[in-house]
């Protein structure tokens, strides 16, 4: 398991969204605790774009592979 993710990333359902639709993302993290009505629309959009969908099992886990001390449902790994 990755420690933490690298590159620049945006954490969020709403500022990933953003981020896929102005073709600034490699790949998206979600995590599979959060309520799937939350991360269905960025994940739809992510597969709709061709994007790498990444699995973690928890929001905690998510959270902490970003860097950040509270849980994360989504976040995407920007292009450079």
């Amino acid at each position: 398991m990755v420690e933490r993710l690298n590159g620049k990333k945006v954490v969020g359902i709403k500022q990933s969204i953003k981020a896929i639709k102005n073709n600034k993302v490699k790949a998206l993290y979600v995590a599979m605790d959060a309520e799937a009505r939350l991360i269905e629309p960025v994940v739809k959009l992510a597969e709709e774009n061709s994007i790498e969908i990444h699995h973690v099992n928890t929001m905690k886990t998510l959270g902490k592979l970003c860097g950040i001390d509270v849980g994360a449902s989504a976040a995407v790994i920007l292009e450079d």
